[in-house]
């Protein structure tokens, strides 16, 4: 019998009233057919058993024997074999369930589920040919439920499509596999673009606080960080991530299944299921593959748009981003801040007497300024900060969980880095620029974005009334930001 879905030797689960001495009489016959490799029997006392004895088994065919013949073939036990990508094949064989032998109408078989071949004890010596053409059956069935579940799998897909969010993109390719796979447990592994804002965990199947010291354990764990997105799908018996697991408290953890995501550019991020004890089989890994392509070509035109929508962020002269981008980042990185219970500081700069500049030199060379200061700027901060241009020869710069003392040192070491550069100023040389800069802090001078620039810009102002060339504390300032003498 060729076979293209069921794969090995079908097992054949013999349960009930002398089921040992069926299994003896069946094997004989199926060997006499010429078909015992095609099958693996075994005899069970009770259906408890034979289904934990099958566990893993995608397909198989359960005989129920004697009067209990009905109540084990509906055993819960074999609930297991409902999710997508299994089957069962059942017999009856017992004088106490109709069968078309004795002219009795046979009860109405789920839709859903392979119709139950009935045998009375009484043929025993046909239950071999009955095996043999239920297996037929059964492979027929795996195949339309393996078509049926590569397509409810695209179909799952389709939202995928229609997202341009890439934190949501992960969890929702999380979720996916979960749900077609049949699974409870699982994490996805991330790092969000199109800012960067450090690694992002999603877990499904947790307690909340399981789920924070996963996250937490996760971020701090390098070397995850270092392989998301790369290898291809596959089963990892183990890995750094069963590692974290075991800090949380999930000793045994078993192998996982492991599920790399990547769009074009950045995007990347990593998916585990948990196998809880189950292995998975080759329709497994197809479809993880499928939701695995179908979610990173959704990252691929996530990131497309992003990037049409960063353009649009962008300030024209400088390559930073602009005061709109700034103004969104700001009440984004403070509602953060407010979640987390981490400080935010905000740097506001100001170049002193950049107008002189532009009248001396002219405004290329002005523009080509900006553009140097930008530079320079860049290299003092983080990859998580935001650097904006705020407007003219004002910047504006996002310093992510920096409390106020270290927002000042970097303040400083700004400050002392513009005053010792050198600008490059076309056939005049060189000139040399100075910077006063306002420092604030949420949520300690204002927990909302509005108050919060304003304390920053009248600190930056104090500093250009101080003489310039200085940084300014918002501490400085008295109530509603007046300056303190």
């Amino acid at each position: 019998m060729a076979r293209q879905f069921l794969r090995g030797p079908v097992p054949v689960l013999v349960v009930g009233e002398g089921a040992g001495g069926i299994v003896s009489s069946l094997s004989t016959g199926l060997r006499a057919a010429g078909e015992a490799h095609g099958f693996s029997c075994a005899d069970f006392g009770s259906a408890d058993l034979a289904a934990n004895a099958s566990a893993g088994a995608p397909n198989l065919i359960l005989i129920g024997v004697g009067p209990a013949a009905d109540a084990i073939l509906a055993d819960p036990a074999w609930d297991r074999w409902q999710r997508p990508g299994t089957a069962i094949a059942r017999i009856a064989m017992s004088d106490a369930v109709p069968s078309v032998d004795t002219g009795a109408d046979l009860p109405a078989d789920d839709s859903d589920v392979l119709a139950t071949y009935r045998l009375p004890a009484a043929q025993a010596e046909a239950l071999p040919m009955a095996t043999i053409v239920v297996a037929q059956l059964l492979e027929a069935e795996c195949s339309r439920a393996v078509l049926h579940s590569e397509l409810e799998t695209e179909r799952a897909c389709e939202p995928l499509g229609a997202c341009l969010d890439p934190g949501k993109l992960y969890s929702m390719a999380l979720e996916l596999l979960l749900e077609r796979l049949g699974c409870v447990r699982g994490i996805a592994f991330f790092s969000p673009s199109p800012a960067p804002q450090g690694a992002g965990v999603a877990a499904r199947g947790f307690d909340e606080g399981t789920r924070e010291r996963l996250s937490r354990y996760l971020i701090e764990e390098k070397s995850l960080e270092s392989t998301m997105g790369r290898g291809e799908v596959g089963v990892v018996p183990w890995g750094p991530l069963n590692h974290v697991l075991g800090r949380v408290g999930l000793e045994s953890p078993g192998a996982l299944l492991s599920v790399p995501l990547r769009g074009d550019d950045r995007e990347t991020g990593h998916v585990w299921i948990l196998s809880e004890g189950r292995r998975f089989d080759d329709r497994d890994l197809e479809t993880a593959r499928t939701i695995a392509r179908r979610a990173s070509a959704a990252l691929a035109t996530a990131e497309r748009y992003h990037r049409a929508k960063e353009r649009a962020f962008i300030d024209d002269v400088t390559g930073v981003y602009n005061a709109r981008y700034l103004l969104a980042t700001a009440d984004n990185e403070i509602q953060r801040a407010a979640r987390y219970g981490n400080p935010l500081s905000i740097l506001f700069l100001d170049l002193d007497r950049f107008k002189l500049v532009n009248d001396r030199y002219g405004h290329l060379i002005g523009s080509d300024t900006l553009r140097s200061l930008s530079l320079l700027l860049s290299e003092c901060v983080r990859q998580v900060d935001t650097l904006a241009r705020y407007g003219g020869d004002e910047f504006t710069i996002l310093l992510v969980d920096t409390p106020h003392d270290v927002a000042l040192r970097i303040a400083e070491r700004i400050r002392s880095r513009v005053e010792a550069h050198l600008f490059e100023a076309g056939r005049e040389g060189v000139l040399q620029l100075t910077i006063s800069i306002g420092v604030a802090t949420c949520p300690d001078h204002g927990d909302t974005r509005e108050p919060l620039l304003d304390v920053a810009d009248k600190a930056m102002y104090r500093a250009k009334s101080m003489g310039r060339n200085r940084i300014a504390s918002a501490n400085d300032l008295g109530e509603g930001g007046i300056v303190s003498e």
